[in-house]
């Protein structure tokens, strides 16, 4: 089935979301990561809502979802869960699975905690939870956490400029798989009025996230969600080992690591698809 495109007014942001599938099909709902927005779901969503019904909404910062300007409205991880959390109540969704990957993973497992009995399932691609899952490309930010200043702040703005959202593509990826079409649009999204103070503050936010990995992982053992985690090899910010950590805390987690980087879904889209099939049609 093709995307729709849809709008939903939560407070004082209009969430711009993507949805494919019938009605009264199972939910999965996609949260998309750093830089981009639920484009990033573009190649998957048609490829599982024939029995799926699939919602990819764009966070608030992020995409074109229309959110208040930065001195009005809170650019943290908190704040972005409590809107998600709005949005899904406002569309009615009572069960769903949630397909999480990099700034995704900590808001939908905020979700998950909140409500355990709505989580059908997890799908985590690239979305971490388990500090050895950090690579050491998170110096500057780490730095920035530990002493919040405008140097430090400074030291990260590198990160999102457009030759460093190019790399979030590119590295680890197979040569020629990546067409250019995500990270130009990306770059496009981080160009607009205060999209870079928005990020940075995220970027400081982020800590908190970090702090929240062992409530993250006492959910795990205590609610016992089927997971699958799909993982780009490569990726130069996620590290393998955050895939595998989810065994210890859900041992029959399901974990398959791909030959691609961070944006696994611009290569492996198709592998990702039919794994994701297989695993919700059994759990």
């Amino acid at each position: 089935m093709k995307n729709t495109f849809h709008t939903t007014q939560v407070g004082d942001v209009e969430i711009f979301h993507r949805e494919a599938g019938p009605s009264d099909a199972p939910v999965i709902l996609l949260l998309h990561g750093f830089p981009t927005a639920g484009h990033m779901f573009r190649e998957l969503m048609p490829k599982l809502s024939d029995r799926y019904r699939v919602i990819a909404p764009d966070l608030p910062g992020f995409g074109n979802t229309r959110a208040p300007a930065r001195g009005s409205f809170d650019y943290s991880f908190e704040q972005l869960a409590a809107v998600i959390e709005k949005f899904v109540d406002a569309i009615g969704l009572a069960r769903y699975a949630l397909y999480i990957f990099d700034y995704g993973a900590p808001i939908g497992l905020r979700l998950a905690m909140r409500h355990p009995e709505r989580v059908t399932a997890i799908v985590t691609q690239n979305g971490n939870a388990y500090a050895e899952g950090l690579s050491d490309a998170w110096g500057p930010w780490q730095a920035y956490w530990r002493t919040p200043s405008p140097a430090t702040r400074q030291a990260c703005r590198a990160s999102l400029d457009d030759a460093a959202i190019r790399m979030q593509y590119l590295q680890g990826a197979p040569p020629g798989l990546v067409a250019p079409d995500g990270y130009l649009l990306d770059s496009f999204y981080m160009h607009r009025p205060e999209a870079y103070e928005i990020q940075l503050d995220l970027v400081l936010s982020y800590r908190t996230n970090v702090a929240l990995y062992p409530d993250f992982q006492r959910y795990f053992r205590e609610h016992r969600p089927p997971l699958l985690a799909v993982w780009g090899r490569h990726d130069p910010f996620f590290l393998p080992a955050g895939a595998e950590a989810y065994r210890r805390d859900l041992p029959d987690a399901e974990v398959h690591l791909l030959e691609t980087g961070h944006f696994a879904l611009e290569t492996h889209h198709a592998e990702i698809a039919a794994l994701m099939r297989t695993f919700l049609a059994r759990v």
